[in-house]
């Protein structure tokens, strides 16, 4: 899955397009961004997006399949999960029915800092991108000065 120049894969997996995956892809997600502040949107993103996979796109199919990705670089992370494509269907946000199904991409968009999707040959690859922590923030408790008696 092509991720852009400007960031590194920190994980990368893919997982038949099974209703377990959804399980599997957010323990990938929690594993691989273990301390981000931002860890449990991007739990969910990943959750929404991979059931979203599965339920409305051929990975669901027999021998289907998903890719999550996770990207650092460009002050952000960057979740990307690539489908087995939807015959040209293409993810957006429904409007508010009061229905108990179709609300996934409305909690993308609440929880993603910005999410967006692209075309990648017959497949479609859903982003979401979260505020990288910044570095002194990641360290500050491990760089305080240890004093003691004395």
């Amino acid at each position: 899955m092509a991720v852009t120049r400007d960031r590194v894969v920190i994980g990368e997996i893919t997982l038949p397009g099974v209703r377990r995956s959804v399980g599997c892809a957010r323990a990938f997600v929690r594993n691989v961004a273990a301390g981000h502040p931002a860890l449990d949107d991007m739990v969910m993103v990943a959750s929404e997006t991979v059931a979203n996979a599965i339920t409305h796109t051929a990975s669901g199919r027999e021998g289907g399949l998903v890719t999550v990705a996770l990207a650092a670089g460009g002050g952000v992370y960057r979740l990307e999960v690539a489908d087995d494509g939807a015959a040209g269907g293409r993810p957006y946000v429904k409007d508010e029915t009061g229905a108990e199904t179709g609300r996934g991409m409305r909690i993308v968009e609440a929880l993603a800092s910005r999410w967006g999707f692209r075309a990648d040959g017959s497949r479609t690859v859903v982003w979401a991108e979260f505020p990288a922590p910044a570095a002194a923030e990641r360290h500050r408790d491990r760089e305080a000065p240890v004093s003691g008696p004395g």
